[in-house]
């Protein structure tokens, strides 16, 4: 066998689709366990696993992390006092913990040795994806790495062509705003370990072939990993197996706690969430001669019927189809819904499900509230936010309140994904939508309660969503030849369970999808069966939703701001904003709205949103601006008001500081001396435009164009024409110039 040398350097290529991924091997990191660059196209990723001593803690202590940062992008950040960059970004912790869902799984339960994994991004080309990249760079790494791992396994995204009805591998970022699914899917050589997935309302037939094209990809790749492993994987790395010793352990403890502790009536009194004190009947049995002896503690009592417990519930579903509170395997949890809760709030509602409670709140904003985004790409803003926010005292406990953790951020995630496929355009609803989910009571799948009490919290706010959007998370109890799939899991059930597979969507198809196991694959067959079901059990719970609110409502609330959006061309939006700012300054403080603009590149367009609670304050502005951007033709009348008065004439202001002149032969149809007689400084006159010079000066005229007409037929050739001169001698006009009257 012939292990790295990291004197030298081993390059090769795996094909992932239709693309080819570049593997370097003994590059960079001649420390850790291993080291993997990856390449595709000009997107580079650096894996590198490393492995610590053995942890004291009561589980594996695994840790993932991704790191992208702005130079891989050739971007500096943008803040002008602060350049290092600081904490991830939430997309960071996204990838981090699909590569972590993915591996997790599989290591051996007894391996306790630190485990860290982590991918750096050092270039990125703005079209091949680095989160993949990532984890097929995790994959390699794990399997030359020396650590006990049951691999191999790798990662890939599937997008999909509707029109084309086309499945396309590791799509790019070209391809994906293309796609009508985000699927991505880890597995290895035979099944699928992870699933997460955003789609535009997909039919379950389809996302099934997604799956399975991913399947057979994911096969492909892993043969590829395991070649390459078979040149260079490392010897096994040593550990303690936490497991031995749990046999004789349990010999011992099993009969006692079975004597002592009724478990069939404890583990119904958990279901039906009272509670069970055990703490004095563990330490009568600590107390035991026989366990004394062995020197057991209570954590080891623990353990035992911690085990004790899972095995009984899995049986009771396997045998008999019966679940801890009594349900069906299909059966769904009693629903309770309700919306508008408080009164200032734009939007609010409550879904319940069994014991756990989500309250979701909607907050309407102008679209300049959207969030910056600063990534490698760029710059972005979004204009709708998702947060999920579960305290401790939702699972009954008392903690830490302080920053979101990671799974807090991932199920925001989750839930926004869910949602967004529904969402209006800016274009229909220009609003930034905020939306936040308080997890009151936490009794299993909190988060796709959060996707209902978001769904119901948005129609209550009157956002018009295309359709309303459910979610239930389905679970999966096997022993490896039979199994069940069961509807609306628990926390005991996710806890007990081999599979937490989160489901959401609209009667019309799915919009997100997210699963995590505990055993080392599922088969097509399983997922078949789970969005079969997953589908009955969402119409289920949309019919309880709809009861409640039926349809979005045709207004907003009275206290969210109303939004005006007005779409100029994108060469004018300097003309609106004016030198420094003053045009869109002076609107603002004449109007009192808050008025934004936006470019959209795409459209070639200037978005001028227009927001206020006042009604009059958006009509004044957008009067304002629509006056301000029309393109003015001959003939347009307007109310003027005069400004200043000259002897040839007067100027005036009509639309928005617009300034036109009448000439004294535009004020009357006959002869007019001084614009005094006519006009005075301040007064409305009804005027309209005459003519547009070449140099963007325009003449107005207080005459209908009927009056011009019939004054310049007139005999005295209408307009303001001095009369002839009717006394005395006329001089007569020859056009001759006079002589000059010199005096010496």
């Amino acid at each position: 066998m012939n292990y790295p040398d990291f004197s030298h350097q081993f390059n090769t290529d795996i094909h992932v689709g239709d693309k080819l991924v570049h593997v370097n091997l003994g590059k960079f990191g001649e420390q850790t366990c291993s080291d993997v660059l990856v390449q595709c196209g000009d997107t580079v990723v650096n894996c590198t696993l490393a492995v610590g001593g053995e942890s004291q803690l009561g589980y594996f202590p695994l840790s993932v992390d991704f790191i992208e940062k702005l130079y891989a992008g050739g971007i500096i950040k943008g803040s002008r006092w602060v350049k290092r960059e600081g904490r991830p970004s939430d997309a960071c912790i996204l990838k981090s913990r699909v590569i972590d869902r993915s591996i997790r799984p599989l290591f051996p339960e007894g391996f306790r040795r630190e485990v860290q994994v982590v991918n750096t991004v050092f270039s990125y080309d703005k079209s091949n994806p680095d989160d993949m990249l990532g984890m097929l760079a995790t994959g390699i790494a794990l399997a030359l790495g020396g650590v006990p791992f049951d691999g191999p396994i790798a990662g890939i995204r599937v997008g999909y062509i509707k029109d084309e009805d086309r499945f396309v591998i590791n799509p790019t970022e070209e391809e994906r705003a293309l796609s009508d699914l985000d699927l991505i899917v880890s597995g290895g050589l035979d099944s699928i370990v992870m699933v997460e997935a955003g789609a535009n309302e997909i039919p379950e037939d389809v996302m099934l072939r997604a799956l399975a094209t991913a399947q057979s990809e994911l096969h492909e790749i892993c043969v590829q990993i395991n070649q390459i492993a078979a040149q260079f994987k490392k010897p096994l790395l040593t550990y303690e197996d936490r497991t031995e010793g749990f046999a004789d352990k349990r010999a011992l403890l099993e009969p006692i706690l079975r004597e002592k502790l009724d478990l069939p009536d404890i583990v119904a009194r958990e279901a039906r969430l009272e509670t069970v004190d055990l703490k004095a009947d563990f330490e009568a049995i600590v107390a035991l001669e026989a366990v004394a002896a062995k020197e057991y503690t209570i954590d080891d009592v623990k353990e035992v019927w911690h085990q004790m417990q899972k095995d009984y519930i899995r049986a009771k579903i396997l045998d008999e189809g019966v679940r801890s509170d009594g349900r069906a395997t299909t059966e769904i949890r009693p629903i309770t819904c309700e919306v508008d809760l408080f009164p200032r709030t734009h939007g609010s509602a409550m879904f319940k499900r069994g014991a756990t409670q989500a309250v979701t709140i909607t907050t309407l904003g102008s679209p300049s509230l959207g969030q910056m985004i600063e990534d490698m790409g760029g710059e972005d803003i979004r204009h709708y936010m998702h947060f999920y926010s579960m305290p401790p005292y939702a699972s009954g406990e008392a903690g830490r309140i302080g920053a979101p953790k990671r799974r807090e951020i991932g199920h925001g995630a989750l839930a926004e994904r869910a949602l967004v496929p529904v969402l209006p355009s800016q274009e229909d609803f220009p609003y930034t939508i905020h939306v936040v989910s308080e997890i009151l009571s936490s009794n299993g799948s909190t988060s796709q309660a959060s996707v209902c009490g978001s769904t119901l919290s948005l129609m209550a706010a009157g956002v018009p969503i295309k359709r309303p959007v459910a979610g239930i998370a389905m679970g999966l109890i096997t022993d490896g030849e039979r199994y069940q799939v069961l509807s609306d899991i628990k926390d005991v059930e996710d806890h007990c369970g081999d599979m937490d597979f989160k489901v959401a969507g609209t009667e019309t198809g799915i919009t997100a999808l997210q699963m995590d196991i505990k055993i080392k694959g599922i088969s097509i067959e399983i997922l078949t069966q789970a969005l079969a079901q997953a589908r009955e059990g969402r119409l289920f719970i949309l019919s309880k939703m709809l009861a409640v609110i039926p349809q979005p409502r045709d207004h907003i609330s009275q206290y969210a701001p109303k939004i005006v959006q007005l779409v100029i061309p994108a060469d004018r939006i300097g003309e609106l904003i004016g030198p420094g700012g003053k045009n869109i300054k002076a609107i603002i403080e004449a109007s009192g709205a808050e008025v934004d603009i936006e470019e959209n590149e795409d459209k070639k367009i200037g978005e001028v949103n227009i927001s206020s609670p006042d009604q009059e304050a958006i009509d004044r502005a957008r009067a304002m601006i629509e006056s301000m951007m029309k393109e003015d033709a001959v003939g347009d009348e307007f109310d003027a008001k005069v400004t200043r008065i000259e002897s040839y004439g007067a100027f005036v202001e009509y639309g928005y500081k617009k300034e036109g002149l009448i000439h004294v032969s535009a004020m009357t149809t006959g002869y007019l001396d001084d614009p005094h007689k006519v006009v005075a400084l301040g007064d409305i006159v009804h005027c309209r435009i005459s003519g547009i010079q070449d140099d963007g000066k325009v003449k107005m005229s207080m005459l209908t164009a009927e009056q011009e007409a019939e004054a310049k037929s007139n005999k005295n050739g209408g307009g303001n024409r001095r009369p002839p001169f009717k006394g005395g001698r006329q001089r007569p006009n020859n056009n001759r110039p006079r002589r000059p009257n010199f005096k010496y």
